[in-house]
């Protein structure tokens, strides 16, 4: 099965395409900017016309929070024109879309889990613009899938836990906000998620021919604090994780102070479990050094 991924060289993308389960009957088509812009319909139209993929993963995605706020229109283009293009794409091949969105589509002012009924309320021009994009997915139609995650990381570009071991090894302290509240996501277990879903899409009529949405992050709860002492700790770093408030970290875009996801939708359609965040960590460490033969 050929599967188109869009934005492949960021670290979802990357983590599809490096999963030992995205081996067994997948033959991955990995684009990128500028091989293939998702903001341009001739362009998309033209390349799926020309490898025929059986399903498009859409990876690609502004994800600079802060930067989106001095660049809205740059942020809209990719995050919600591009996935709209691609959607109708999709539904005009007949052909599955999984539209990758944000628990930033949510306010963060509640204190339950986000499920995907609730009603979202975005504070940041990058949270709208994911918003935006997942309105252009359901306008679009079609078979697609919208997965909602939340604090991805990895072992590939850059993020939360490639920053703080880096901090760790240059300096004695660093300080982490205490007071937001969400769950870290393993991009390999977001990766393998995507392949189960690929895969049971076939076996699941009644998603056929509509907009489906499910929230996936990994199991439990925790703040950046909790985050970045769990890296020291498995890292084996004697880097100090100071906590601050969030006012003693201001930041241009507002962030949401508690952003859980309630997964029982995507546990229950696959009949998986999901790994705890902790659990995790230890594999997205092991994964790191191997990557950098360390």
């Amino acid at each position: 099965m050929k599967i188109l991924i869009t934005g492949a060289n960021g670290q979802l993308g990357l983590s599809l395409l490096s999963s030992p389960a995205g081996t067994d009957g997948f033959e991955w088509l990995a684009t990128d900017y500028p091989g293939l812009d998702i903001t341009n319909p001739s362009a998309v139209n033209r390349w799926i016309r020309i490898h025929h993929p059986a399903a498009i993963v859409n990876c690609a995605a502004y994800t600079e929070v802060d930067q989106a706020e001095k660049e809205p229109e740059k942020v809209r283009l990719v995050n919600a024109v591009g996935p709209g293009i691609l959607a109708l794409a999709a539904k005009n091949e007949r052909i599955p879309f999984i539209h990758i969105s944000t628990d930033y589509v949510f306010s963060g002012k509640h204190w339950l889990p986000y499920r995907e009924s609730d009603l979202p309320d975005p504070a940041s021009v990058y949270g709208k613009s994911k918003l935006e994009g997942e309105e252009s997915v359901k306008k679009a139609g079609g078979t697609s899938v919208i997965i909602r995650t939340s604090w991805l990381y990895s072992e590939f570009g850059r993020n939360f836990f490639l920053t703080l071991l880096r901090l760790g090894l240059e300096k004695e302290t660093v300080s982490v906000v205490m007071d937001q509240i969400g769950c870290p996501t393993y991009a390999g277990d977001l990766a393998s998620a995507i392949i189960i879903l690929l895969g049971g899409l076939t076996e699941k009529p009644d998603m056929h021919g509509k907009v489906s949405i499910f929230h996936f992050c990994n199991s439990g709860v925790a703040s950046w604090y909790d985050f970045a002492c769990e890296i020291m700790t498995v890292s084996g770093l004697t880097c100090k994780v100071i906590p601050v408030r969030t006012e003693q970290y201001p930041l241009p875009a507002p962030r949401p102070f508690y952003s859980v996801l309630d997964t029982s939708g995507f546990r229950n359609a696959f009949g998986i479990s999901i790994p705890h965040w902790k659990e995790s960590l230890q594999e997205c460490y092991k994964k790191y050094l191997d990557k950098n033969k360390i």
